[in-house]
């Protein structure tokens, strides 16, 4: 995999570069913001192969970080993860919010980098190989999740949802095992901050592990979010 690093510090680039290249991935080092645009753009003879994953700094010489996720949005689909040692919730929201794929925090394990850099790449490959989100159904043991009718059934038999219950189900539903942290969630359904929200969506879980019998569906990561745990058929 193709991984594009956005890091302003050349000995933190060449040590994180140094182990990622043990880990099979070909990386591409970018001083700054201008550098990481000029990075993702197509090229006209099509030999470059796109970019898997990137990781970005929030501490660019050039341009605020946050700036830069955005612009990169605009250009890109490339999952990007940023990485800084702002650590606030606000901080993390508004990264989710400019479209962050994922926010890993300084200083980090190089395992959990790892991992996330693996699971941010397996949504975008199975989002590239599946229907369209909305087009589909999606079947977790006994559960099915039709997303076109926005109906829930367990065992074949309907299950009565609210809006924001169904929208959370379906959050975790479409990425089984992947762990949602808590402001992307709030993010995502609720469209609003964490913030005075969390309650809300701890509420909502329980009511979704009540209404479909399946307590162990929903499993909570304690101290970073939820994951959905499909079920044997």
């Amino acid at each position: 995999m193709r991984l594009l690093l956005v890091e302003d510090d050349d000995h933190v680039a060449a040590a994180l570069s140094a182990v990622l290249a043990r880990h099979g991935f070909t990386v591409t080092h970018a001083r700054n913001g201008e550098e990481a645009l000029q990075a993702v753009l197509p090229v006209t003879d099509g030999r470059k192969p796109p970019f898997g994953v990137i990781l970005l700094d929030l501490g660019l010489p050039d341009q605020d970080g946050y700036q830069v996720c955005g612009k990169l949005r605009k250009l890109t689909t490339t999952p990007v993860i940023m990485v800084t040692a702002r650590s606030d919730v606000r901080s993390r929201i508004h990264g989710l919010n400019l479209g962050a794929d994922d926010y890993v925090v300084k200083p980090y394990d190089t395992g959990e980098l790892l991992a996330r850099i693996h699971a941010v790449s397996r949504r975008t490959v199975s989002g590239e190989d599946s229907a369209p989100a909305a087009d589909r159904a999606l079947t977790l043991g006994p559960v099915t999740v039709e997303l076109p009718t926005r109906r829930v059934s367990v065992d074949g038999e309907v299950v009565q949802l609210t809006r924001k219950e169904f929208d959370l189900l379906a959050l975790l539903a479409q990425r089984p095992g992947v762990v949602f942290r808590r402001e992307q969630i709030i993010s995502e359904v609720w469209h609003t901050s964490w913030e005075g929200t969390g309650r809300t969506l701890e509420v909502h879980v329980a009511s979704l592990r009540s209404k479909l019998r399946m307590p162990a569906l929903i499993e909570t990561v304690r101290g970073v979010g939820y994951r959905l745990v499909a079920p044997a058929a």
